[in-house]
């Protein structure tokens, strides 16, 4: 990647680290005013929010108390435990508490252990942790490709996103699912990433959302796009990708018309650059 100017490099150090700064305050948030610890297993796992326990209130799957809920008490890890997961998505998809329905599975996780899987729609609302994996790509004359989401997206449309960004599912490796949203979001295959750098955690995100709870690890990989490849989206929900210099892209940044998630990963993305000199 060639060295660029952007402006003095002392009020750039300042400006980012400020607006990294910003970012970040917005992106610890308390639980949601009367939210419960959930327990799943006899692990603390999330925090549900009081519409999905008054969803869940006399199913019999979880015992409410004042400050805990324990789902399914007494069932272990397995697939009667999944079973009773998949029973709660149902019940709150039919309590008006979930935003759409995506028919794909995510882990439930305690730390490091695994607990289950349950429907993607239903993590925020029990305020479950997820893992993201976005891709910071660059041009060899060091702009940064984005992408514009689709009007059609449930969350964020329209605004500026990282090129690549999506969550991992059940039991998939975060090394193949970036290879798996490069392809669907960019269509960038994996000899086109010949030079990624491994996926970095940057934060976990703690932040209130309508439906619930945003518990989410930022990961990032970053790689600078062979001259000539052109990112292009494939599945739908990508309207507009560009690749722009970096005073640009902050000023987007700033003007808030990043998602929260995609601001955090650019702006880091853009300091450790700067301190490997490869931008000022």
């Amino acid at each position: 990647m060639q060295t660029i100017a952007v402006t003095d490099p002392t009020e750039q150090a300042s400006r980012l680290a400020q607006l990294y700064d910003r970012l970040g305050a917005r992106a610890h948030e308390l639980p949601p005013q009367l939210a419960r610890p959930l327990y799943l297993a006899g692990h603390c796992c999330g925090w549900m929010t009081h519409a999905a326990c008054d969803a869940l209130r006399g199913t019999g799957l979880a015992e409410i108390e004042p400050d805990a809920v324990r789902l399914a008490p007494g069932l272990q890890p397995g697939p009667r435990l999944d079973a009773v997961l998949a029973d709660v998505a149902q019940i709150l998809r039919d309590a008006n508490c979930l935003r759409g329905w995506r028919d794909e599975l995510l882990d439930v996780m305690a730390g490091d252990v695994r607990l289950g899987a349950i429907e993607r729609a239903a993590v925020r609302p029990l305020g479950l942790a997820t893992k993201a994996v976005h891709l910071n790509a660059w041009t060899p004359d060091g702009r940064l490709w984005i992408a514009r989401r689709s009007l059609s997206k449930s969350t964020d449309p329209g605004m500026w996103d990282t090129l690549v960004g999506g969550l991992a599912g059940s039991n998939e490796d975060l090394d193949l699912a970036l290879e798996r949203e490069c392809a669907e979001e960019a269509g960038l295959d994996p000899h086109h990433l010949h030079a990624r750098e491994p996926l970095r955690t940057i934060l976990r995100m703690h932040r209130r959302l309508p439906e619930g709870y945003q518990v989410e690890d930022l990961l990032v990989s970053t790689c600078v796009l062979d001259e000539g490849v052109r990112p292009a989206n494939r599945d739908g929900e990508v309207m507009e990708i560009v690749a722009l210099p970096v005073e640009d892209v902050l000023r987007c940044v700033e003007a808030e018309e990043f998602t929260l998630e995609a601001a955090l990963v650019v702006v880091e993305d853009i300091i450790q650059q700067r301190a490997r000199g490869r931008i000022r």
